[in-house]
């Protein structure tokens, strides 16, 4: 089952969590602090599967979570980082936050690896806490959470070259007949409902690899019928074979097709729309097709002018050429396939991420926002919350004196104290951090 689309759920691991440890010796009365720090916690990682062509296993797995780093222990004892969880994906995977839409990965290259959820990282144990007035740390810091992350991921073909067209216009059969794919192939509507890719063998190095697109149908920049399917598979390639019924069968004007499809091709995206094409006039072995592929050239020489500023790189590339086809019979089938494979490498490979906008975009514990927000709620309660406030409010140990004047210190130097002054707070005042509340001195 071919599956080009899947939401997931990931976890990076959480970090392991510092100790509080003494020294402990035989004739060593107070030794110092000694606790050591937590693991990092396991890393969510994609990786390109070259011998998977399908997201069809995110249909039966859809939560990921990796390991947790392991808390530190004493005798300034690190604890075991989480193993990193690899996720292995096809080649040509993009990976989005499901929530904002934002793209995380482009995974298009060979061996490729992006880290999409770094794990939280581990707490200090308390020997990083002992200064020369502070000799007796009873504290540590808390590992920081992993990172939770709903993700699309969406399979986009790496082919040259696409078949574009109506469904049931041959183009299917221009596959079978011009590579060694098998597609499916009858007289009805919608024979192809998934992609199928060929590689066509040209001379000189001129091979390409040309993929057969479930048919378009008006509508489908709006997600119609297969539409988005369609449209998404071929937004990588170079070229486009647009294979239009010169029969005119079912009444069908060829060149109301040409401009639907384009149409819809510029809905979709305005770059999509402007991408070199090669006309193949199929079923020319049919009565009324010679009539009506004269009539479509004076047309279709006219849109070309008018379009000629926009069209132009692709003009001079070679593109916006009529060929005459007949798929049934493999006629013109081998001088076309000769042609685009003489032309397409000379054309530019879309715009896909870069490794530097993949690694800008990485998403990161850092980017949830910031430090703490503080409500106050129907009652007249300060509630403070955020990662950062918790996680150094489950770091402390507010029963000892150097630990509570710690916290205090940190609330004073994050800002949290001017925030709450600012907001208007008075001297008894209740602020709540988790399920414990406090009563605000100044």
């Amino acid at each position: 089952m071919f599956i080009d689309r899947a939401v997931i759920f990931v976890k990076s691991g959480n970090g392991g969590h510092g100790v509080v440890s003494f020294h402990r010796e035989k004739f060593v009365a107070a030794g110092g602090p000694e606790g050591g720090d937590g693991g990092r916690g396991g890393n969510v990682v994609f990786v390109v599967d070259e011998g998977s062509t399908t997201l069809i296993d995110f249909k039966y797995k859809r939560k990921y979570v990796a390991e947790n780093g392991g808390n530190g222990g004493k005798n300034k004892c690190t604890g075991k980082n989480g193993d990193d969880l690899y996720i292995k994906v096809p080649i040509g995977t993009i990976v989005k936050d499901n929530i904002t839409g934002r793209i995380l990965a482009d995974m298009v290259e060979k061996d490729q690896q992006t880290i999409i959820a770094k794990g939280g990282r581990g707490g200090k144990g308390n020997m990083h806490f002992a200064t020369s007035t502070r000799q007796v740390p009873n504290f540590a810091r808390a590992g920081e959470d992993g990172v939770e992350l709903e993700l699309t991921l969406e399979l986009k073909l790496l082919a040259d070259v696409g078949l574009a067209g109506f469904p049931n216009v041959g183009k299917s059969t221009m596959l079978s007949v011009t590579t060694a794919a098998k597609p499916e192939i009858a007289d009805y509507h919608f024979t192809t409902i998934t992609p199928n890719l060929g590689v066509v063998k040209g001379r000189e190095g001129n091979s390409f690899v040309l993929a057969d697109i479930p048919g378009l149908i008006e509508g489908a920049s709006e997600g119609l019928g297969l539409g988005h399917r369609f449209l998404r598979h071929v937004e990588r390639t170079r070229l486009l074979i647009h294979v239009i019924d010169m029969s005119g069968f079912e009444g069908r004007d060829p060149f109301e097709d040409f401009l639907l499809i384009n149409n819809e091709l510029k809905s979709y995206s305005a770059e999509l729309a402007s991408r070199p094409q090669i006309i193949a006039a199929n079923k020319m072995d049919m009565d009324a097709a010679s009539a009506n592929l004269e009539i479509f050239k004076e047309k279709f020489n006219a849109w070309l002018e008018a379009n000629q500023e926009e069209l132009q790189e692709g003009i001079d590339l070679g593109a916006w050429k009529i060929f005459e086809t007949c798929t049934a019979l493999e006629m013109g089938t081998e001088e076309l396939m000769a042609y685009v494979g003489s032309i397409v490498h000379k054309l530019p490979v879309p715009n896909m991420m870069s490794k530097k906008d993949i690694d800008d975009v990485l998403y990161t514990p850092e980017d949830d926002g910031p430090l703490f927000e503080i409500e106050i709620d129907e009652d007249g309660v300060y509630e403070i919350t955020g990662k950062w406030i918790m996680n150094l409010f489950n770091s402390v140990n507010l029963g000892d004196s150097e630990s509570a004047q710690y916290f205090q210190r940190m609330l004073r130097k994050k800002g949290v104290i001017d925030e709450l002054e600012r907001l208007g707070i008075e001297n008894e005042d209740l602020v709540r951090i988790g399920d414990t509340e406090f009563e605000f001195e100044f």
